[in-house]
């Protein structure tokens, strides 16, 4: 098997960009914690912190990807995930985030897609490992 070939731009990027996110996620978890008790619905409150939890727990899937692109490389396979775990927090997150905030309840019809994206994600990481990237 051939050493990876190790994209320093891929993991500063990815890595950048999951500790964005997991910073967001501990805003919003503050910001929930602290400014919408009394305010939102004890309902809507554990559907916002759905989206901060998943938030976060993906932030992290997306840091672990960047460091694993150290040792496994950064093709095919590890893009797909970090990219997954990118538009999965987007859209599952922001589906929920855009459902608290406006009451709108078409927005989660869109958070299982979000959840689909995590999958993949989940699934293209262990590819990666299985591989070799």
């Amino acid at each position: 098997m051939s050493q990876p070939v190790i994209d320093s731009v891929f993991l500063r990027r990815w890595l950048a960009i999951a500790a964005v996110f997991g910073m967001l996620a501990v805003a919003a978890g503050a910001f929930g914690a602290h400014g919408l008790q009394g305010v939102l619905t004890e309902r809507m409150l554990e559907v916002y912190q759905t989206a901060v939890s998943y938030q976060m727990y993906h932030a992290l899937a997306l840091g672990l990807t960047a460091i694993a692109s150290v040792s496994l490389g950064s093709r095919g396979a590890m893009t797909l995930a970090a990219w997954s775990f990118t538009l999965g927090i987007l859209v599952f997150s922001g589906s929920l985030y855009a459902l608290v905030f406006t009451g709108i309840t078409e927005f989660g019809m869109m958070t299982p897609l979000g959840g689909v994206a995590f999958i993949i994600g989940w699934l293209s990481l262990a590819v990666a490992a299985w591989r070799g990237a």
